[in-house]
C-alpha cells in the first residue's frame, strides 16, 4: 500500500495514528476527493478488485469507483495505519420498502476504537456518510459535516438487523441494512461480478457519479441530470445536453478527466 500516494490523493496531511480524530479526518478527506462512479461498468471495461488495480485506478489515475473499490481501498488504508478494521456486508435500501429483499452487494468498513464499534463508509454514492457513525448508540441522531445519521435495530427471527439511516429534511431514510456479518473476499468478488455484469444491476442501467464538498453540499450526476444540493435542498439542477457536455461536467465538477471521444453511452 503506497500510503503516501493515497494521502496526497485525498489531501490529508494530519496525524497517522489509529484514533477517532484521524478516522474522521480520513473519511471526510476521501469523500471530498475521490468520486463515487460507475463509468467503467457502462464502458464495458469491467471492474477489477485486485489491490494493485484498485490503487492504480483510484489513486494513480485519479478516477473513482463504487463500494467494492472505494471501501476495499479504504480498508487497506486503515489497516496500514494500525486501525482494527473489517469488511462488512450490507443490502442497499434507498427508496426500497422493508418487505423487499435487495441483493447483498454493498461493502462497508467496521472499525473498533477503544472498544467502541464504528461504521465507516466511503462508497454508498450520494449518501456516503462524511463521518464515522457509532454503532452502539442505537437510535441516537449523530451529526456529520453533511446529513445527520443514525443506526436503528429491528428485532427479527432468527437474528436482528440494523439499518443505517440518513436524515433528509425531516425524514429518516434507510440507506442500507446489515447484520454486522463480515464480507470475505470471495463474497466481494461475487457481489462485484453481479453488480458490474447483471442486466438487473442498477449500475448497468444508470450512470451515477457523486462527490461530497467540504462546505456541506454534494454534487451528483444521474444519467443526464447534474444536481448540486445541501441535504434535501436542491441548489442547482442542470440537464446535460449530450456526451461532450457530460464529459465537461465530469472534468470540471468531479475531477474525472476522460479522453475526448470516450464512447460513454448515457442511459
Amino acid at each position: 500500500m503506497n500510503l503516501d500516494a493515497y494521502l496526497a490523493r485525498v489531501g490529508y496531511t494530519g496525524p497517522r495514528e489509529p484514533t477517532l480524530d484521524v478516522l474522521r479526518g480520513l473519511v471526510l478527506a476521501h469523500q471530498c476527493a475521490i468520486p463515487f462512479e460507475n463509468l467503467d461498468v457502462l464502458l464495458g471495461r469491467g471492474v477489477s478488485l485486485a489491490d494493485s488495480d484498485v490503487e492504480r485506478k483510484l489513486v494513480g489515475d485519479r478516477r473513482g469507483g463504487y463500494c467494492f473499490e472505494q471501501n476495499s481501498l479504504f480498508l487497506r488504508v486503515l489497516t496500514a495505519l494500525g486501525f482494527t478494521a473489517a469488511p462488512l456486508s450490507a443490502r442497499v435500501r434507498l427508496k426500497s420498502p422493508r418487505d423487499f429483499t435487495p441483493p447483498r452487494t454493498h461493502l462497508f468498513v467496521g472499525v473498533i476504537i477503544d472498544n467502541v464499534p464504528w461504521l465507516a463508509d466511503v462508497g454508498v454514492g450520494g449518501l456516503s456518510p462524511t463521518a464515522p457513525v457509532r454503532l452502539d448508540r442505537l437510535g441516537d441522531e449523530q451529526p456529520t459535516p453533511h446529513e445527520p445519521r443514525r443506526v436503528v435495530r429491528e428485532e427479527r427471527s432468527p437474528s436482528p438487523r440494523y439499518f443505517h439511516q440518513a436524515k433528509l429534511g425531516d425524514v429518516w431514510a434507510d440507506v442500507y441494512e446489515f447484520t454486522r456479518e463480515e464480507m470475505p473476499v470471495i463474497d466481494r468478488e461475487v457481489g462485484n461480478w453481479w453488480t458490474s455484469t447483471s442486466p438487473q444491476s442498477k449500475f448497468r442501467q444508470n450512470l451515477m457519479v457523486a462527490l461530497a464538498r467540504p462546505d456541506g453540499t454534494r454534487v451528483s450526476v444521474l444519467n443526464r441530470e447534474f444536481t448540486h444540493r445541501r441535504g434535501a435542498e436542491v441548489l442547482e439542477r442542470l440537464e446535460l445536453a449530450g456526451t461532450n457536455h457530460l464529459l465537461d461536467v465530469l472534468a470540471e465538477r468531479f475531477g474525472l478527466r476522460l479522453p475526448p471521444g470516450t464512447p460513454l453511452v448515457v442511459p
